[in-house]
C-alpha cells in the first residue's frame, strides 16, 4: 500500500470521525489505489461503492486540506464523480 493511501485513510478517518456518513463511497486516487469509505469509517480497499470519486493526487490532497472545495473540484474537471450525485453532496459537506 501507498504511503498516499495510508495517510488518506488517516485524514479520512479523522474528518469521518463523528460524522453521520451512511453509504459507501470510494475515492480513487489515480496512480495509487482507492479508499472505501462507509459508516465504520475509512479503509483502503476496492469495493462496489454507491458513488465513485476519482481524482489526481495533488486535488485529493488538496481537498483534504481544505485548499479545494470538493465541488469546485467537480466543477474545474478536477474531479469525476460516477453514481449516486446526492451521496457525492454528503460527503462533499463532510470533507468541507
Amino acid at each position: 500500500m501507498s504511503d498516499v493511501i495510508d495517510a488518506a485513510v488517516a485524514a479520512l478517518n479523522e474528518k469521518l470521525s463523528g460524522a453521520e456518513f451512511d453509504g459507501k463511497a470510494k475515492f480513487v486516487i489515480e496512480g495509487e489505489g482507492a479508499v472505501m469509505m462507509d459508516s465504520a469509517g475509512a479503509r483502503a480497499g476496492d469495493d462496489e461503492a454507491d458513488v465513485t470519486l476519482t481524482a489526481d493526487v495533488d486535488t485529493f490532497q488538496s481537498i483534504l486540506s481544505g485548499e479545494m472545495n470538493p465541488t469546485g473540484a467537480f466543477m474545474s474537471g478536477k474531479l469525476a464523480v460516477d453514481g449516486d450525485m446526492g451521496m457525492a453532496m454528503k460527503l462533499g459537506s463532510v470533507l468541507s
